[in-house]
């Protein structure tokens, strides 16, 4: 039996990523950042809807007040699709006008982990931010090309963060105060891998990532032992998360740029994962 299915729909990605699952809307949001465009799949009748952005969008996250919060290339900003509304809130980054966020989302105590990035991937000026939701943000981590996928544990005391450039996914310990400590390489790929990509973590604890160049996403164990690979026909993967009322429907961006059309490339897949997820958290702000 096949384990992926390919969502139907008339376009392709260019560079899909950031999905996010909002219970309240029943639907599920992942973005196009050089379409650049925001795109919604709605649960309740399989309708997908698609708007275009001003500027290269990275990732969105649920606001508890409603709507959504983005990471754009200008920083933060609030996003409401009905009818659709940009309102600015920061930039973290004015001193890199060639950056642009990349990944990102919300934890269980509704602050934003998003990363930034060199546009050209030419400089390793990249670096991990935490949004609060008083509108404050702190620089946690610098010193990447590519900062991609945070995702945290099942308990709450880790914090996976990956520089998709250097092959590698670390792991940070969690602090009750907000900061991170101890970075760790916590697995490293290698040439038939690929490169790390986002991630989710399920509900027994499972660490899966996406394989960019690797047509594949795989499920790594609380240690980092890979402990199963489920392979997909298009080539860059980008993004993983769960969705559903019960958590069990795995949704998988992917990305064309760079290559020849094709059937699945820019694809956005369901996959069926066999587990079940942990529910998305939304920013408090």
């Amino acid at each position: 039996m096949a384990h992926w299915s390919i969502v139907p729909r008339d376009t392709r990605d260019s560079l899909g990523e950031g999905l996010c699952w909002s219970a309240r809307d029943q639907a599920l949001y992942w973005v196009d950042i050089l379409g650049p465009a925001l795109n919604r799949l709605s649960f309740a009748d399989d309708a997908i809807e698609r708007w275009a952005m001003p500027e290269p969008l990275g990732w969105v996250a649920g606001r508890a007040s409603g709507g959504l919060i983005g990471g754009f290339q200008s920083g933060f900003a609030e996003i409401d699709v009905e009818p659709l509304a940009i309102r600015h809130l920061a930039d973290p980054e004015p001193h890199h006008p060639g950056n642009r966020m990349n990944d990102g989302k919300a934890d269980a105590q509704g602050r934003i982990w998003c990363g930034t990035m060199d546009m050209a991937e030419n400089e390793d000026n990249g670096a991990l931010y935490r949004f609060d939701a008083d509108g404050s943000w702190t620089r946690m981590d610098h010193g990447y090309r590519v900062p991609n996928g945070p995702a945290f544990s099942k308990d709450g005391c880790w914090f996976y963060h990956s520089d998709t450039a250097r092959q590698t996914i670390y792991r940070f310990a969690r602090n009750d105060d907000g900061t991170i400590t101890d970075r760790t390489p916590f697995v490293q790929f290698g040439e038939a891998d690929g490169y790390p990509d986002g991630m989710t973590v399920d509900a027994e604890g499972g660490l899966w990532v996406a394989h960019w160049g690797g047509s594949r996403i795989s499920r790594f164990d609380p240690e980092g032992k890979v402990e199963r690979s489920i392979a997909l026909p298009a080539h860059q993967i980008t993004n993983i998360t769960f969705a559903g009322p019960d958590l069990t429907r795995m949704f998988v961006t992917s990305a064309a740029t760079g290559l020849p059309d094709s059937d699945y490339d820019g694809a956005l897949f369901e996959v069926d994962s066999g587990v079940q997820g942990l529910p998305t958290h939304e920013f408090a702000g």
